[in-house]
């Protein structure tokens, strides 16, 4: 598959992630503040996110491995859009209902470079016997 066909399934997992997520922010939002309605809601979405990219996104079989490192690809969309919401409503006053998506544009094209690498990243094999030994 090529790049631009992985860069448009990842926007159709985006779209889809997006909507996951800011259907629970919005569910959160009346029980907490912003910030927990955020953080609960986009860590729920990173879990559907990780299943969609794995087989719809870049045709890889999910592994544990990969599971655990999923959430890297995450790090820098949460600190992008965290760091934008706090940003959009505090200082500049804008409305929380809608700062989330704002801020999530910003952080897409990094997410996705970081996901490709992780998602498509081979797994190790174990080292043969006679190689390992070889080398002590």
């Amino acid at each position: 598959m090529t790049v631009q066909a992985q860069m448009f399934r990842f926007a159709l997992v985006g779209v889809v992630n997006t909507a996951t997520y800011y259907g629970c922010y919005l569910l959160f939002l009346p029980w907490m503040p912003y910030v927990v309605a955020h953080v609960l809601a986009f860590l729920l979405s990173m879990v559907g996110s990780f299943f969609l990219n794995s087989y719809f996104t870049y045709r890889t079989r999910p592994t544990w491995r990969k599971f655990l490192l999923f959430p890297l690809t995450n790090a820098a969309n949460f600190v992008i859009t965290t760091s934008g919401v706090c940003l959009l409503v505090d200082v500049l006053h804008f409305g929380s209902r809608y700062a989330p998506l704002v801020a999530a544009a910003t952080a897409i094209p990094i997410t996705f470079v970081v996901s490709r690498t992780i998602m498509l990243r081979p797994e190790r094999a174990p080292a043969p016997l006679a190689e390992s030994v070889a080398s002590e």
